[in-house]
């Protein structure tokens, strides 16, 4: 294709988790749509899946690292984040500019304002407590209320249930980092195209703060799903729509 086509800007797209999930938990309905256009290339975090603990504090530039290893035969891709994996993707972008051709930052942030940095806060000191208190917690700012109010009581209990089976043992690891992240002196930096999207009912992290990486990257689009911080679970459809709508209305490059 000649430049300033618009068509599938990258045959490849990078998923990047959030903190306490895997790339099965925060992208599985969304994969098989976003296959059926572009190589789509995942990397389980260090204490998620079945990748080992790290032996040590968590690092943005080795976990951006982790995720480019992933896409190794990629020359270029776009690059998903959600939640703490945005900071991962901006970090990616930072890194490897000459191979990052769009980013999609999903129910991120820049740095914790004070509201939600209580609220992570309080995630990290029940990881160290009662397996079901923790997940009650979880279920309250994981899913955004009018999703929770339809829910019955079994499916209330089943996701209760799940939560505490499920928590990587790497969560106080990535809470940790969740808790370090400050992107405001980077996202301004930023040349490539970006698609930022909040969630409306999100419990878990501000609005303003997952709004303002669309102020602060140069050129950023905004946009925001019906859902809170669970887009997976409350609006996969829409959320990988508005994923492939973005990567298909750039123009190619090269």
């Amino acid at each position: 294709m000649s430049p300033g086509r618009i068509g599938p800007v990258t045959p490849a797209l990078l998923l990047a988790h959030g903190a306490g999930g895997t790339v099965r938990a925060n992208f599985s309905p969304l994969i098989p749509r976003l296959s059926r256009k572009r190589r789509v290339h995942a990397v389980d975090f260090p204490g998620s899946g079945t990748t080992p603990r790290a032996t040590g504090p968590l690092d943005l530039d080795d976990l951006a690292d982790r995720l480019v290893a992933a896409a190794e035969s990629e020359e270029r891709f776009a690059v998903v984040g959600y939640s703490m994996g945005c900071a991962v993707a901006v970090r990616v972008a930072r890194r490897h500019p000459e191979r990052v051709t769009a980013l999609v930052l999903t129910a991120g942030f820049a740095h914790l304002d004070d509201e939600s940095r209580e609220r992570v806060r309080q995630w990290r000191r029940l990881l160290d407590a009662d397996r079901a208190e923790l997940a009650r917690f979880m279920l309250s700012v994981a899913l955004g209320e009018p999703f929770r109010r339809r829910l019955t009581a079994e499916q209330t209990a089943g996701f209760l249930e799940l939560i505490a089976l499920t928590i990587p043992p790497g969560t106080p690891d990535h809470v940790d980092l969740v808790q370090r992240i400050d992107l405001r002196d980077e996202l301004p930096t930023l040349s490539v195209p970006t698609l930022v999207i909040g969630a409306k009912h999100d419990r878990l992290i501000a609005p303003d703060a997952t709004r303002a990486p669309a102020d602060l990257i140069p050129g950023a689009r905004w946009a925001e799903l019906d859902s809170g911080h669970s887009p997976a679970v409350e609006a996969p459809a829409e959320w990988a729509r508005l994923i492939e709508e973005f990567l298909d209305s750039l123009p190619v490059r090269g």
